[in-house]
C-alpha cells in the first residue's frame, strides 16, 4: 500500500516536467508540480513528504534553466511550489495528529465496551458459552447490543438484548440494563419476575433521565434460564429476535407463545406478578441455542432481502464448539451483506455440553 502514493506522486511530478519542457504554452505543468508535494503531505510520513517537497523544489529550479527562464520567473516558481509544499508538510502534520487523536478516543470506547460488556465465561454450569460482536463500522467499537451469562441458584441465567440508539449514548442504556440482570438475576425466582424487574428498573432509570417519552428508551431483549442438569431451557422474549435452537444439524425458531412488550416502557408496573409467559423447551445434550441482534436478522444482501438464519446451508450441520458457531454465522453474514452492515451485531450462543446421541 505505500508504493501507490509513492507511484502517484512521481507520476504526477515527471506529467509535470514532461508538459513544462513539451508543452508549447509556458507554466503548463506547474500546477502538476505543486500537486506532487501535496499528494506526498496526504498520503506519506513526515519525513517522505519532506524529500517529495525538496525534490520538487529541485526539479522546479532544473526546468526553469532547461528552458532558460528569466531569474524572475524562475524565483516566482520556486516561491509558488516551496510554499505548496509547507503547506502539504503542516496538512501532513495535523493528519498525523487528527489519527493519534481518533485511535486515543477508539481505545476509550474500547476500554469502555469492555467494561460494560466484559466477555461472557467460557463454561457455566452445564453449558458451554461463546459470544462474538461486529460494530456496523469498523471505527465505532461501541453500540447498543448487550449480552451476558451468569450461574445463579435457579440455573445458567442469559440476556441478549438491544438498547434504542447507538455509539456513545447507548452505553448508558446498556450498562442499566447489564447492571439490572446481574442483580436481579441472582434473587428473582422466575424469569417472568426476573423480567419484570428489569422492566421496572429501566423504567425508572427512564424517569430520572428527563421528560423523555417511555417508549423512546425501551430495551428488547431475550431472557433465558438452563436449568441446573441442563434439560430444560426457559425463555422470556421481550419484543427482540427469536433466538434458534440448533440440534442434529437442524435449526428451529423459537417464536414466543405470546408477544411481549420491550422491557422499560412500565410493564412491571401495568401486569399483575407472574403474568409475564415463560416458553419452556427441552435442550438435548450437544444442542445450542443462538441467540442474535435485529443485526443479524435484518441483514440484506444487495436485493434487499432479509438474512434468515434457518435457510442458511452453512448453519445445517453439527458443530462442535459454539465458538464454531459464532465465526460460521459472522462469515455467513459478511458474505450475505458483501461486508456492508446498517447496525451492529451480537451473537450469543449457549451449549449443552455433552455428546448428543447417534441417530442410526
Amino acid at each position: 500500500m505505500t508504493k501507490v502514493p509513492w507511484m502517484l506522486a512521481a507520476l504526477v511530478l515527471v506529467a509535470g516536467v514532461a508538459l513544462d519542457l513539451l508543452a508549447p504554452e509556458p507554466y503548463t505543468g506547474l500546477p502538476l508540480l505543486a500537486a506532487a508535494p501535496l499528494i506526498a503531505g496526504a498520503m506519506l510520513s513526515f519525513r517522505s513528504a519532506f524529500a517529495v517537497v525538496c525534490v520538487t523544489c529541485v526539479v522546479s529550479v532544473a526546468v526553469d534553466v532547461e528552458r532558460e527562464r528569466p531569474a524572475t520567473p524562475l524565483l516566482v516558481d520556486l516561491a509558488v511550489v516551496g510554499l505548496i509544499g509547507v503547506l502539504a508538510l503542516v496538512v501532513n502534520r495535523l493528519i498525523v495528529r487528527q489519527g493519534i487523536d481518533l485511535a486515543r478516543a477508539r481505545d476509550v470506547a474500547e476500554a469502555a465496551q469492555r467494561a460494560v460488556l466484559p466477555d461472557p465465561p467460557r463454561e457455566v454450569g452445564p453449558v458451554a458459552v461463546a459470544a462474538g460482536y461486529t460494530a456496523a463500522q469498523a471505527e465505532a467499537r461501541i453500540g447498543g447490543d448487550l449480552f451476558a451469562v451468569q450461574e445463579t441458584p435457579f440455573g445458567v441465567r442469559v440476556i441478549i438484548g438491544d438498547v434504542r440508539g447507538k455509539g456513545i449514548a447507548a452505553v448508558a442504556a446498556v450498562s442499566v440494563a447489564i447492571g439490572a440482570f446481574r442483580q436481579e438475576a441472582e434473587y428473582a425466582p422466575t424469569l417472568a419476575v426476573l423480567s419484570q424487574r428489569m422492566d421496572e428498573a429501566l423504567a425508572r432509570e427512564a424517569a430520572r433521565s428527563g421528560p423523555v417519552i417511555s417508549t423512546e428508551g425501551f430495551t428488547t431483549a431475550v431472557l433465558a434460564e438452563v436449568s441446573a442438569d441442563g434439560e430444560t431451557l426457559s425463555l422470556v422474549n421481550r419484543g427482540h429476535p427469536p433466538p434458534y435452537l440448533l440440534h442434529g444439524g437442524r435449526i428451529v425458531r423459537l417464536d414466543p407463545a405470546a408477544p411481549q412488550l420491550p422491557l422499560g416502557v412500565g410493564l412491571g408496573e401495568l401486569a399483575p406478578a407472574g403474568s409475564v409467559p415463560v416458553d419452556v423447551v427441552r435442550l438435548p445434550p450437544g444442542a445450542s441455542l443462538l441467540l442474535v441482534t435485529d443485526g443479524v436478522t435484518e441483514a440484506r444482501d444487495g436485493r434487499g432481502t432479509f438474512y434468515d438464519p434457518v435457510s442458511s446451508e452453512r448453519l445445517h450441520r453439527r458443530f462442535d464448539d459454539p465458538e464454531e458457531l459464532v465465526e460460521a454465522l459472522t462469515e455467513d453474514v459478511g458474505r450475505w451483506t458483501e461486508g456492508e452492515r446498517a447496525d451492529d451485531m451480537a451473537i450469543l450462543v449457549v451449549t449443552r455440553r455433552g455428546r448428543p446421541p447417534r441417530t442410526p
